[in-house]
């Protein structure tokens, strides 16, 4: 029978309140422009400039809850200046800076994926109790972003060898230094071979869970685990669904 455990400590959940819609996008706009500006009045090359606002925004535009606003947040301020006329004197190369940044920390490839959905911090406490791990075991975070849940991961399992996989190559960069402790690699989640590992673990889009559970199911062992933060794989049967403050389940299935 499946168990649902709830680890909490009696209060109410403390969930991130962010602020409504469109403010995010409009707040990292007015960000880019005034780093633009600011820039532009210091002189420097019109390329660096229109390349480090952009950036600007594709960072701020990590944290909005789709990846369409994510892109939007992103692309808005190169159009915004295009649409101005501001950047009719920019060399027409400075136009492919930021197009190149957005495929970069964008690829088409990873579309069907999610591009980058941090794992709340404490989310994974407790898991050890259910899915018990040797020291040395070795763990996936199959899509890694910037390395939120390789760091909750490290939480509950320190002694454990961790490695995170993720297609963008900026995100993997900047993913391998931001946790040392892992082995990061650029690839791609559904030709990596899960077979080596102890553990997978997700956090995807509902869409994503069945040929997740597919491959699962193919390649670990009896007695690894598949960890689905939020998402149910429904082919599977859970031996547990963990409830944190973060108030999203974590779904834990253990192959057999």
């Amino acid at each position: 029978m499946t168990k649902h455990t709830r680890l909490t400590d009696g209060k109410p959940s403390a969930r991130t309140v962010l602020p409504p819609w469109p403010l995010p996008a409009l707040l990292a706009w007015t960000a880019c422009w005034a780093l633009f500006l600011t820039l532009h009045s210091l002189h420097l090359p019109p390329g660096w400039s229109l390349a480090l606002a952009t950036t600007l925004g594709a960072v701020m535009g990590m944290g909005a809850r789709s990846p369409w606003r994510r892109l939007f947040v992103a692309a808005g301020f190169p159009v915004s200046l295009a649409a101005s006329g501001l950047g009719a004197g920019l060399p027409a190369w400075c136009w492919l800076v930021p197009l190149a940044l957005l495929a970069l920390l964008y690829p088409v490839g990873a579309w069907r994926d999610a591009p980058l959905f941090p794992t709340p911090r404490g989310c994974l406490a407790g898991l050890d109790n259910i899915a018990a791990l040797p020291s040395g075991a070795r763990i996936l975070d199959a899509g890694c972003g910037l390395g939120a849940g390789l760091a909750e991961l490290h939480r509950v399992y320190p002694e454990a060898r961790l490695e995170g996989l993720e297609w963008s190559w900026p995100l993997r960069v900047v993913c391998g230094l931001r946790r040392p402790f892992a082995r990061v690699r650029r690839g791609d989640i559904w030709k990596e071979d899960w077979s080596t590992f102890d553990m997978v673990y997700m956090f995807q889009r509902p869409e994503s869970m069945g040929p997740a559970a597919d491959k699962a199911r193919r390649e670990l062992r009896p007695g690894a685990w598949l960890v689905s933060l939020e998402f149910e794989a429904p082919a599977l049967r859970p031996v547990t669904v963990l409830h944190n403050p973060s108030g999203k389940p974590v779904w834990v299935y253990r192959m057999k």
